[in-house]
């Protein structure tokens, strides 16, 4: 049995893949825990060559994969262009991470004992993956738990199962042992139960998830009933701070670049564009003109620098977000309601925390600009909210903007850069109702490994009984 993902532009059937049931669960994940046992005993250096071979399979993707996230999501050729740039760096990255996943001599207190810290696989990784960075977040879902000696599972998207599956395909194209990538597509009305039986199965040890606070929460209690461990990246709803000493010619290309970039589909995305009262007036100015400046279009015609939303129930939260901060006082400097999927760059000014968008993350192309009276306000309300993944603040003075970034509750905060910001060998990961733990680099290797303490006696042990 199959389910068709529809165009969100057109409505024509986009892909096809297979709508697996729970029933279907048990064969996928003993065959990925024979995979497991024959990739945990391959060296470090065997390893680093496959997931070399892995990143090179995935390049030569290229056009499937763009053409696959056009019909599937709406997203620009850019934008799945700079997420397989991404993902083949993660691939890279996890390559050379197999020789450093190391543990250490520990000092004992008892004569002749060595102690050691080794870190060694887990078993079977669950990885569940959205659709809005859809090669970028289903390799990373998987990389460094490959790195580490584990076999995976990846829980493709219902909006992008063929982009999805095309990361496996390379995967296995690089020379994994059989059993060791697998993939798991299934319709959406079937997610919660298929889900629910990936995570309840014995063998699979840990589930990483990005995606939404609501269906986090969700995965995280289905998973502590069984006390596997998660590693969640939620929601966000991302500040921006300009100060009143800020570039702002630099200010506003950042803001356009975190607020816009994949129509504001991204977990890092700036919602909220915190302003000092005293330069508000100029920056908005500034920001008006180069928000008009950015067209909305047909992205399989990449003619314009936004694209689709990736259904018309994007559509109508957007909308909604928008009518509501209209109706209590916010002004729209550009854009607007839609009724289509083709959403327009929109700047509100003027909103408050009375309004939902202060609040809610939209996910769409809307960033909301709110005036602080100065530094301390700004803090203040860069940290009212329940999420911190990312933020960002803008000043000429290096020194106060370490100092304002340690104020901000996130996991990642950028001094003169944008929101949006990743590279496969930084800790990424956010705090609060953004989720918890770490993936990329070397801080992922903590999420895929088991820490274990391991002595070895030299000298006849003195005992009280």
């Amino acid at each position: 049995m199959k389910f068709d993902r529809k165009n969100p532009l057109t409505g024509e059937v986009a892909s096809s893949a297979q709508a697996m049931q729970p029933a279907d669960i048990s064969a996928i994940v003993e065959s990925a825990q024979r995979g497991y046992e024959e990739w945990s005993e391959i060296g470090p250096n065997d390893r680093r060559t496959v997931l070399l071979k892995a990143a090179e399979a995935l390049q030569s993707k290229q056009a499937e994969f763009v053409e696959a996230m056009a019909n599937e999501i709406g997203s620009t050729a850019g934008w799945a262009m700079f997420n397989l740039m991404l993902a083949t760096s993660m691939l890279r990255e996890a390559a050379c991470i197999t020789t450093q996943i190391s543990g250490e001599v520990i000092p004992s207190d008892k004569p002749g004992l060595l102690a050691m810290a080794v870190r060694e696989p887990v078993g079977v990784i669950l990885g569940i993956a959205p659709w809005n960075a859809p090669i970028i977040l289903g390799v990373r879902a998987v990389a460094i738990a490959l790195a580490c000696g584990n076999s995976v599972i990846l829980k493709a998207s219902e909006l992008c199962p063929r982009t999805h599956a095309l990361i496996i395909e390379a995967l296995s194209e690089a020379g994994f042992p059989e059993g060791t990538v697998n993939v798991v597509t299934n319709a959406p009305a079937d997610a919660a139960d298929v889900v629910g039986a990936l995570i309840d199965h014995p063998v699979v040890k840990r589930i990483n998830f990005t995606g939404s606070t609501e269906v986090g929460r969700v995965i995280a209690k289905r998973a502590a009933e069984h006390l596997k461990p998660c590693l969640l990246e939620l929601g966000g709803k991302a500040p921006m701070v300009v100060l009143e000493d800020a570039d702002l010619e630099e200010a506003v290309k950042a803001a356009a670049f975190g607020a816009y970039m994949n129509q504001g589909q991204i977990c890092m995305s700036t919602e909220r564009l915190i302003v000092v009262e005293s330069i508000a007036d100029d920056f908005t100015a500034k920001m008006t003109s180069k928000v008009k400046s950015m067209a909305t279009g047909d992205p399989r015609e990449g003619k314009t620098p936004l694209g689709a939303v990736v259904d018309q129930g994007a559509v109508e939260r957007v909308n909604a977000l928008v009518e509501d901060a209209l109706a209590k006082g916010a002004t729209a400097l550009t854009g607007g309601i839609a009724n289509n999927v083709l959403l327009p760059a929109t700047l509100l000014d003027d909103v408050t925390d009375e309004m939902k968008i202060y609040r809610y993350e939209s996910f769409g192309p809307v960033l909301s600009v709110i005036r602080a009276k100065d530094e301390s306000d700004a803090i203040r309300i860069a940290n009212d909210s329940i999420y911190g993944l990312s933020a960002s603040v803008f000043t000429a003075d290096a020194a106060r903007g370490l100092d304002v970034a340690k104020q901000i509750k996130s996991g990642i905060c950028h001094v003169n850069g944008p929101t949006v910001a990743d590279e496969a060998q930084m800790p990424f990961g956010g705090i609060g109702a953004s989720g918890y733990g770490k993936f990329g680099g070397k801080a992922g290797i903590d999420s895929f490994t088991e820490l274990r303490w391991i002595t070895v006696a030299s000298k006849p042990g003195h005992y009280p009984i």
